[in-house]
């Protein structure tokens, strides 16, 4: 089942988590939208660099970290996620609160590994 999953924090540069996490969602069959510094595509994605209104994000995966994460809190809100993935380097009990506070779930966990193992 597809999942549309918003990247925050994609990046252009192929060696970055960010960037492979893109390709593997689509390889996956996912559908991906993503937000980063620099507009530009990763296999035909399109990169935002403004804060879209995404409709209908079941997850969204961030790869910023926590420092940078407080400014997007209202806006991943705002999104309605089902779930937010904490990828390593990403982890922020405040931000879990607040997720938990909305209802909205929560993964420390790694895009790349969840969806190598079946488990995305």
């Amino acid at each position: 089942m597809s999942k549309k999953t918003l990247v925050l924090g994609a990046s252009l540069k192929v060696d970055k988590y960010s960037n492979m996490a893109v390709n593997r969602l689509k390889q996956s069959g996912h559908e991906v939208v993503a937000i980063g510094l620099k507009q530009g595509t990763i296999d035909g994605v399109s990169i935002d660099t403004d804060l879209m209104p995404y409709k209908d994000i079941d997850t969204v995966t961030l790869y910023l970290n926590p420092k940078n994460q407080a400014s997007y809190y209202d806006y991943i809100l705002s999104l309605n996620p089902k779930r937010v993935v904490f990828n390593p380097g990403t982890e922020n009990p405040e931000f879990y609160n607040i997720l938990e506070m909305n209802d909205i779930d929560f993964e420390v966990a790694c895009t790349l590994v969840l969806l190598s193992t079946k488990q995305y």
